[in-house]
């Protein structure tokens, strides 16, 4: 623990209401009252706010977001908000902390190596097809929910990644329960009076329920296929036979189920929302998306399916996924909590100190995203990306706890994007879209397209 002798400056203080600090202002709109602090002390670096009786320090800068995320990471340990997300995630690698979270990772990294992602690339492929012919068969004359369209076509393409054919019946069930338990978490989390769970609400009963379907849907799975002595190309089947190379232990069936809920979720519902986002910012900007659509049919030279081995070369859609991962980042803030005491840049951290990262303050910043607001995919382009700081671009986290499933993430929309732009034109249909701040950033009202 370090133990600090000079003199440091207090950190700024956000002015609040007597009581409630500034959880009425926060309240009135996240991602407005974030852009203001950025503002008003983007100069100071860090500011305190008070939310929900707590106090909590956001940082603003990439620096000292860096420091905290990666340089010394073992002193910022999981927030208050993930004994949240924990009661119904589990101990998955979202929520996990210090040795057994280490132990996971180890166990869990193998399944998503270049390799094996590959292998899953032709699964994403053949949905991303099936997607595009049901798209086809709808009325062309009424506008498309893409936000509804998206989630059907992650929730076929995780649902295989992880579990083969296993659950093409059970599925929606899983999904469902889970959209049950993320809304009820969310709930949760912006609610200051937090009962026990014991007490019989209707809230803790529904949350009960939901989590009861998820159990008993995934321990089924994970016992059927311990039983079986079939080799699968799946993620439960690299889960179930990860060994760690220190013991030889592998997984319990309470640890696979932690970590099969946490993949489902990031894969399906994450991913969907992003997809969405991405849809709708390509029918506004005709230009950007006629740019991608010429890449695609220039990568595909006239052939009708795409393979594993043309993503490579996609790589302005990339940046098209970026961009709009910048502008609507899934996971828009994340807290830790300090162990010990620190140094923050010219500021000192006290132990028991909440620490607020938010990739969309980061992704807003005049000073490292010029004009923040506008949509321009060419801030991607590899020349530009070597003159900022890695850590002004967040989607996925940073440091060790970087996302697992990041690269699957990116090459499930860019799949399902490519598929997309070889079919179809998407235009606006003038619908307003807000953007709704809940444990993921999603849209208020559902994104509708015109497919031509």
């Amino acid at each position: 623990m370090e133990t600090i002798t000079s003199p440091t400056p207090p950190i700024p203080v956000h002015p609040g209401l007597p009581f409630v600090g500034n959880t009425l202002e926060y309240l009135r709109g996240p991602l407005p009252f974030l852009n203001r602090l950025q503002e008003q002390y983007g100069t100071n670096r860090i500011v305190r706010i008070a939310l929900g009786g707590l106090t909590t320090i956001l940082l603003l800068k990439p620096e000292e977001t860096r420091y905290v995320l990666q340089e010394n990471n073992r002193n910022y340990g999981r927030g208050r908000s993930f004994a949240v997300l924990r009661q119904f995630l589990g101990n998955g690698l979202l929520t996990s902390e210090g040795d057994f979270w280490r132990r996971q990772r180890r166990l869990a990294q193998p399944a998503f190596h270049r390799q094996k992602l590959a292998i899953l690339a032709e699964t994403m492929i053949d949905e991303a097809v099936a997607w595009g012919d049901r798209l086809q068969q709808t009325n062309r004359k009424d506008p498309v929910n893409v936000t509804s369209a998206t989630i059907d076509a992650t929730l076929r393409i995780v649902s295989r990644s992880l579990f083969g054919s296993v659950l093409t019946d059970r599925v929606d069930d899983l999904s469902n329960a889970l959209a049950s338990l993320n809304h009820l978490a969310n709930n949760t989390l912006i609610n200051p009076i937090r009962l026990p769970k014991w007490v019989p609400t209707p809230t803790q009963r529904a949350f009960r329920q939901a989590t009861g379907t998820v159990d008993s849907l995934i321990h089924r799975i994970i016992q059927t296929r311990r039983a079986s002595t079939e080799s699968r190309d799946d993620l439960l089947d690299m889960l179930l036979r990860a060994e760690d190379e220190e013991t030889g232990e592998r997984m319990s069936d309470q640890q696979l189920r932690d970590e099969v809920v946490t993949l489902f979720i990031a894969g399906h519902e994450t991913t969907a929302t992003s997809m969405a986002w991405t849809l709708h910012l390509l029918a506004n900007h005709p230009d950007v998306q006629a740019r991608a659509k010429a890449e695609v049919d220039a990568v595909l030279a006239g052939r009708d399916r795409l393979t594993p081995e043309d993503l490579r070369s996609l790589t302005y859609l990339m940046q098209v996924i970026q961009e709009s991962l910048r502008l609507y980042p899934p996971a828009w803030a994340m807290s830790r909590l300090s162990l010990g005491l620190d140094r923050l840049g010219e500021y000192a951290i006290n132990s028991g100190e909440g620490i607020l990262v938010s990739p969309y303050v980061l992704h807003h910043d005049p000073a490292s995203w010029p004009d923040p607001e506008r949509f321009d995919p060419d801030r991607f382009q590899p020349e530009r990306v070597k003159e900022r700081h890695p850590y002004a671009f967040l989607p996925f986290g940073g440091g060790p706890r970087l996302c697992i499933g990041n690269q699957f993430a990116l090459m499930e929309m860019q799949v399902l994007l490519a598929v997309l732009l070889q079919r179809f034109t998407s235009k606006p249909t003038g619908r307003r879209i807000d953007v709704q701040p809940l444990i993921t950033l999603r849209s208020k009202q559902a994104v509708t397209v015109f497919l031509s």
